[in-house]
């Protein structure tokens, strides 16, 4: 091969080189510029569990009526330093202050479950967001807290309630795996519906509740046995993406953060650089 067709090839391989890295720059400068998105189609989802390759779930409470058994949850999630997250109602807030400081004072994630736990897709937008907004300013005055999740009481929502919801800063949240302890049924079905849910799996969102009949009599057993399967009980907050993220039509939520070059187009690059 003469001097010049070695010069041609050489150049040759510098541009695919170049070309490799240009598609990787252009990749991942494309997914840092994706938008946030909870739009499927023409649905607005709340997030109902997340895609990671972490083995962590998230346990919640919601408290809408009842505190016979905080005290009793809180003492064994600080046994097994398990943080959760408690969306409270605004009537709850006002009856149990000192429960409220607790719990943001124990390190877990405080949520807003409405005011008066209403059905919100029933209320106009202004009573979505005095729904929302009375609650937040309660619990920033108790404990100085900007809440930012927020559970749809019921798990009702429509397009507006999401809407509504992101537009007063809030990530919506509902779940994949229900304990179904509202249910009454017993402490070995609750921790037979989380530990045998077939839903249960990295990033899922498990709903308990923390006025329910058989809850803290469960809750050291379902800590235990979710543990036992591998899993890192964390808090909401932690197991959710607060950026550049959209949605599945199963309300899953996935990150646009890091993404590579596809694999035909970095083949087709390795290929011609080999050939050089």
């Amino acid at each position: 091969m003469d001097g010049e067709k070695v010069h041609y090839f050489r150049g040759m391989g510098v541009l695919a080189l170049c070309a490799l890295l240009v598609l990787t720059g252009i990749w991942r400068f494309g997914a840092r510029t994706v938008t946030v998105s909870s739009r499927v189609g023409d649905r607005e989802l709340p997030i109902y569990c997340v895609q990671t390759e972490k083995s962590q779930v998230a346990l919640s409470f919601d408290a809408a009526w009842g505190n016979e058994d905080t005290e009793k949850i809180l003492e064994i999630l600080e046994k097994y330093n398990v943080k959760v997250t408690f969306f409270m109602t605004g009537g709850w807030v006002e009856a149990y202050p000192e429960d409220v400081k607790k719990i943001y004072a124990a390190g877990h994630d405080l949520g807003n479950h409405s005011q008066n736990h209403k059905n919100m897709s029933q209320l106009s937008r202004t009573e979505c967001q005095e729904e929302l907004m009375s609650v937040h300013k309660k619990v920033k005055e108790l404990t100085g807290y900007e809440m930012f999740l927020f559970r749809p009481p019921y798990g009702d929502y429509d397009n507006e309630v999401i809407t509504t919801a992101q537009s007063c800063g809030y990530y919506p949240i509902q779940w994949d795996v229900d304990s179904l302890d509202w249910k009454n049924y017993g402490a070995s079905e609750l921790i037979s519906a989380v530990l045998d849910n077939p839903h249960l799996g990295n990033g899922s969102i498990i709903l308990c509740h923390n006025g329910a009949k058989y809850t803290a009599e469960a809750l050291e057993e379902l800590l235990t046995g979710l543990q036992g399967k591998g899993y890192e009980l964390v808090p909401i907050s932690e197991l959710i993406y607060r950026d550049r993220y959209h949605m599945d039509n199963e309300g899953r939520q996935i990150s646009a953060a890091i993404r590579t070059v596809p694999e035909h187009l970095a083949a087709q690059v390795r290929k011609n650089m080999i050939q050089v």
